[in-house]
């Protein structure tokens, strides 16, 4: 019996040719980050931003500092995918949904906080690797539903971090971990490429 989880996950494959004349609406971007945002993140800190750029002239911006990738005007979106920095201060406002749902005890969040400020306090690269980690786990769960849903995407390093921040008015604290165009995506796209065998790259311990 064949798991359609596992089965999407399996048939995903990166696309490079898109459909420019096949939109997305504003209720499948949100619902697509809706789903990325149930992603885990450490200590639950959520910190994360999406910017869709769908507009012909936000595109335009986009792929003139993202060494001119067609995909990013031909695709429906391209998001930037934000990082932000860990700030323990914030925890306890994004916990307090889970408190008052009763999932957490409030006595928990404070137990988080201090952990939180132990891990993070005074340490910018280990802040700058968990902005960089929730970034790529919630593109990575995109890029998944997306899939799910019928969509081709792609993600993309290839960009100025400075520009991409400096023109979409990021805050100092985020950092863009990378793009992710997602579109309908033409049948000429090849199929997923083969991956290395397991024992290459499988160890028991």
């Amino acid at each position: 019996m064949t798991n359609p989880t596992i089965e999407s996950i399996l048939s995903r494959r990166t696309i490079t040719l898109y459909d420019p004349d096949a939109p997305l609406s504003d209720t499948q971007i949100s619902e697509l980050v809706r789903i990325a945002t149930t992603a885990p993140t450490s200590f639950n800190f959520q910190n994360w931003r999406f910017i869709a750029v769908r507009t012909s002239e936000a595109k335009a911006r986009l792929r003139r500092i993202a060494w001119d990738q067609p995909k990013i005007t031909e695709a429906a979106a391209t998001f930037i995918i934000c990082g932000q920095l860990i700030d323990h201060r914030v925890l306890p406002q994004r916990l307090s949904p889970a408190v008052e749902t009763g999932i957490m005890p409030a006595q928990t969040v404070a137990d988080w906080e201090g952990a939180a400020r132990s891990l993070y306090l005074d340490q910018p690269l280990r802040q700058r690797d968990e902005a960089v980690r929730s970034g790529a786990i919630g593109a990575t769960t995109l890029i998944y539903a997306a899939n799910a849903l019928g969509l081709g995407s792609t993600p993309m390093i290839g960009f100025d971090a400075d520009a991409v921040a400096h023109e979409f008015a990021l805050a100092a604290s985020e950092v863009p971990v990378m793009l992710l165009s997602v579109g309908k995506a033409l049948p000429e796209n090849w199929p997923q490429k083969p991956r290395r065998p397991l024992t290459e790259v499988l160890d028991f311990a």
